[in-house]
């Protein structure tokens, strides 16, 4: 993924790390030839599209999804129990 150079960046984020950490940031950073800086926000960001993509998204087998999609067509069921909950003022009301 990358990350557009043309567009000002004003933000900051700080990260408290070990020396440990902090070496090897640096020798990743140099063996793809990037600042350290950049290497954690290249990597960052694919991270982050990645761990959004798997609660966007998710693939199902040919059969799975026949039985999602019969689900989704079945005939709508009443559910006291989740009626009443829903009834209930939450706690944050």
């Amino acid at each position: 993924m990358k990350h557009s150079s043309t567009k000002r960046r004003e933000d900051r984020l700080e990260v408290r790390l070990t020396p440990r950490a902090k070496s090897m940031l640096r020798r990743a950073a140099a063996v793809e030839r990037k600042t350290v800086s950049a290497f954690i926000l290249d990597k960052g960001l694919a991270a982050a599209a990645e761990t959004l993509a798997d609660r966007r998204e998710f693939p199902l087998s040919a059969k799975q999804y026949d039985a999602f999609v019969a689900a989704l067509d079945a005939p709508w069921k009443s559910r006291p129990r989740l009626e009443e909950l829903l009834k209930t003022p939450s706690v944050l009301e």
